[in-house]
């Protein structure tokens, strides 16, 4: 446990060294006693309530905070009894200890960031090997919290071993921004959005599901009746959608892009169709879907260990981007963080290297880039480069190689070199690190969803999420 001390009347050895030994009944004495100082966090009881399943609002909700204090959280007894538990099987009597009853009473309310003292007394031997020791936790005023009697077996021989190192534990909840950006939502209209090729189960039902979360409202575009035995397949109402006809993928994207030329549709999403289908008819013929931009495509990735959204571009439609390229990238970039509350998003130039190396394109482009926002050829972001992954994403990675930087280790967009890095990143963490990814295209008049055959079903709300988002967005500033 952290920030603990344990005192001890009867044994002055350090204890909260490598070792862990017990004391036997035959050593044992009356009067023999043993402390554990421990100061309570937040972590420790979202842990708790994790590990044993006990998510009684009295001690995991902050609306039930006392005084007033932000996020203080009533410490049910098991808490404060766990640490006389921590005593009895690792001190006194240590390793080799069997419970056989406690009697506990809990006479004042623990909260997070009181520090209290468990301290265990021998106050009764009995053969064969009973032991029974006064147990006492006091906080810092010096207020009994608990108070009580526990009655163990005695160990009968000794113990002495390496005192095995816990593992540290992270708290962490995959999708919960994912979630949050769902949430952003609300109050904005749903976009009508030219669903191309839904004809498998897996692509029709994110379109219905983010239908029901408001997000968009579908117009499926392919073959009837392979969207027909789509639903039938997945057990999908599409009663209410409507449903315009083209007899293949190729000529569903085609359909789809009028729908947004005619004003019928506010948006894009890709069904089961491969991405170069629907991005040839998004970007060629007379009638497209170009803007003075050019069109990237970003990743909105939930990543549990990183505490942000982190943005990866150009992850799907620029293979090996150029200088001109890259400004554009960069700056579709920062707009759809705009679009997604992030004021002024720190935006990482990535390398293989930090320094400007010739031999390395990236770096000069990373520069280039960097001295381009500087004369105000990029806007609404503040970016470095080149950086490497690590001190893009690691503020103690950054320090060590002494990189002073406003964006490492706290980059809100990372842009890759080239396509096959921005894939393998995105892809990485996904698997990996147990990340999710939203996936967009921007630079186009209108936002186009792409969705992976493996995303998930929350992935796909939040690729519809951010779709939301960023048309409102440009709405609101055209």
């Amino acid at each position: 446990m952290s920030m603990r001390d344990i005192m001890s009347s009867a044994d002055t050895e350090d204890r909260s060294g490598a070792v862990i030994e017990n004391r036997t009944f035959d050593e044992i004495k009356v009067g023999d006693s043993i402390s554990l100082s421990h100061t309570l966090t937040a972590k420790e009881i979202e842990l708790f309530a994790a590990v044993s399943g006990n998510v009684n609002p009295v001690h995991v909700d902050p609306a039930f905070a006392r005084d007033d204090v932000f996020h203080q959280v009533i410490a049910h007894g098991m808490w404060t009894g766990a640490l006389i538990s921590t005593l009895l099987g690792t001190e006194l009597p240590g390793p080799g200890t069997i419970y056989r009853s406690q009697t506990l009473n809990f006479r004042h309310p623990v909260v997070v960031g009181d520090t209290v003292v468990a301290t265990v007394t021998v106050c009764e031997k009995r053969v064969p090997r009973v032991v029974v020791l006064d147990c006492r936790v006091v906080d810092q005023d010096g207020d009994v919290v608990m108070e009580g009697v526990a009655e163990v077996i005695a160990p009968d021989q000794k113990i002495k071993r390496p005192r095995v190192t816990m593992p540290e534990i992270r708290m962490e909840e995959p999708g919960v921004r994912h979630r949050e950006l769902i949430a952003k939502t609300e109050g904005h209209d749903p976009l009508h959005t030219a669903v191309a090729n839904p004809v498998d189960h897996v692509s029709l039902a994110g379109a219905i599901d983010a239908a029901r979360a408001k997000l968009i409202i579908p117009i499926l575009v392919g073959p009837g009746d392979a969207i027909e035995a789509a639903a039938k397949t997945g057990r999908i109402d599409i009663s209410g959608c409507e449903v315009v006809t083209a007899p293949d993928a190729e000529a569903a994207a085609a359909k789809a892009v009028h729908l947004v030329l005619a004003g019928k549709a506010e948006a894009i999403m890709k069904g089961a169709l491969h991405t170069d289908v629907l991005m040839h008819q998004v970007v060629t013929g007379e009638h497209n879907l170009r803007t003075e931009r050019r069109l990237s495509h970003v990743y909105v990735m939930d990543v549990p260990t990183y505490p942000r959204p982190l943005l990866i571009t150009d992850a799907a439609i620029n293979i090996y981007p150029d200088l001109e390229a890259k400004r554009d990238i960069v700056q579709n970039a920062i707009e759809l963080a705009h679009a997604l509350g992030i004021e002024k998003p720190k935006v990482a130039i990535l390398s293989a290297v930090e320094t400007v190396t010739p031999k390395i394109k990236s770096t000069i482009d990373a520069a280039a880039l960097c001295k381009m926002a500087d004369r105000g050829e990029i806007t609404g972001g503040i970016l470095d480069g080149p950086l490497a992954f690590d001190n893009a994403v690691s503020a103690e990675a950054a320090k060590i190689k002494h990189i002073v930087s406003p964006v490492a280790g706290q980059a809100d967009i990372l842009v890759a070199p080239d396509l096959e890095a921005g894939n393998m990143l995105g892809k990485q963490l996904e698997y990996l690190a147990d990340a999710s990814g939203a996936g967009i295209v921007v630079g186009a008049q209108v936002p186009i969803i792409l969705t992976s055959r493996a995303d998930s079903t929350l992935s796909r709300m939040a690729s519809c999420a951010v779709a939301l988002l960023l048309a409102h967005y440009q709405r609101e500033h055209k």
